[in-house]
């Protein structure tokens, strides 16, 4: 992307995965170097980090942002297990692995809660949590991810909220491979104050592009300042991590210093680029080429495009033959890495087109695949 020569790109394995990703050399060469997790830099780095990812939201001053060590399941499982009361209930919506995977927590947690289980090709129904909403006043908290990568569909993030907000309960998003690729705003897919969204979870190493090694919750104020006394974890309590990064500008424990020196070098490169508007573009169309060349190669994608991501396609095998491990290590020696599927019943495998990669990338993928197929 924005700093690979022809001479960076021959060679290069490239990740067509959900996360990690394939990154720039810039943001791999900013981990180079050494800083004391107490030292000024390491504080001036935090707050940057904080203020910049605010900026990504449009004007909402009344947002906060939480840094925590781990991967996005552990800000999942952070935001479940402090923003829920010990009298509270939660609803999840679940249509593929990462709504199953709330659900483990909540069971991990001990959570009252409920599941409205939905075929993993299939968003949830707004008029369906409606009535679930209304039978049971225990519930609480909604909680819904955007985009699930089990499959690539996206969710109406936006419809739900609104229902959440007609029943006066709080609504919790799960935006982790989602968010940098869509746009956020008023009346968008992706509308902050549609619920509105108490707290939303999210990824460094997914479409911002940075290396894994830590997560983030964007919160509004009141509703983090809600979650004290709540934690059903030390390490995971939301509130405790947000209240010392906010008297200190530190983290609670030792803080993945590296990781947050390439997020930050990729976040300047997301503003080089133009901004999630102009990485979204780059993501359509990749997505575009890549559907139209695997087409050609006899995949079909599994969602129907109404309600698909730009993100992550599902392929179904083209024959009941189709030797998927055969096909994966051929590409993987070819230097182009895909993803087995994650779906319960159907045979499928996954590509992501995020990352550092664009048409070229693409392209390189589908010659690779033609190859492999050969």
């Amino acid at each position: 992307m924005l700093d690979f020569t022809p001479e960076d790109r021959a060679g290069r394995r490239v990740l067509f995965t959900p996360g990690p990703l394939t990154t720039t050399r810039s943001v791999k060469h900013a981990m180079l170097d050494d800083i004391g997790s107490w030292d000024s830099d390491s504080i001036q780095l935090v707050a940057e980090i904080r203020a910049e990812v605010l900026k990504l939201t449009g004007p909402h001053p009344d947002y906060t942002c939480t840094l925590l060590q781990g991967s996005g399941s552990y800000a999942i499982e952070s935001i479940l297990g402090s923003a829920v009361p010990r009298d509270g209930k939660l609803l999840i919506l679940s249509n593929g692995a990462y709504g199953r995977r709330m659900k483990l927590v909540a069971e991990a947690l001990a959570l009252p809660h409920e599941v409205l289980e939905d075929p993993e090709d299939t968003p949830p129904d707004p008029a369906i949590l409606d009535r679930a909403l209304a039978r049971d006043p225990r519930i609480t908290h909604v909680a819904c991810v955007h985009c699930e990568t089990t499959s690539g569909v996206i969710n109406p993030l936006r419809d739900v909220g609104l229902v959440v907000a007609r029943h006066g309960r709080r609504f919790l998003a799960d935006a982790i491979s989602s968010f940098g690729a869509y746009p956020i705003g008023p009346g968008k897919a992706f509308d902050l104050d549609a619920g509105p969204i108490d707290h939303v979870a999210i990824s460094a190493n997914k479409c911002l592009e940075g290396v894994p090694g830590f997560a983030l919750v964007l919160s509004r104020r009141d509703a983090i300042e809600r979650c004290a006394g709540n934690a059903r974890s030390l390490c995971l309590d939301l509130y405790g991590q947000w209240s010392y990064l906010e008297k200190t500008g530190q983290f609670r424990y030792t803080p993945p210093t590296h990781v947050l020196l390439a997020f930050r070098q990729a976040l300047r490169e997301l503003e080089v680029e133009g901004g999630p508007a102009a990485r979204e573009r780059r993501y359509r169309e990749s997505h575009r080429r890549l559907i139209e060349g695997m087409r050609r190669l006899g995949f079909q994608p599994y969602v129907r495009p109404e309600v698909q991501s730009h993100i992550i396609t599902t392929f179904l095998y083209p024959s009941e033959s189709f030797d998927f491990k055969a096909f994966y290590n051929r590409l993987h020696a070819l230097g182009q890495i895909i993803y087995p599927g994650k779906l319960t019943s159907v045979p499928t495998f996954r590509v992501a087109n995020i990352g550092s990669i664009d048409s070229r990338e693409v392209d390189g993928l589908l010659a690779a695949v033609a190859t492999a197929l050969r």
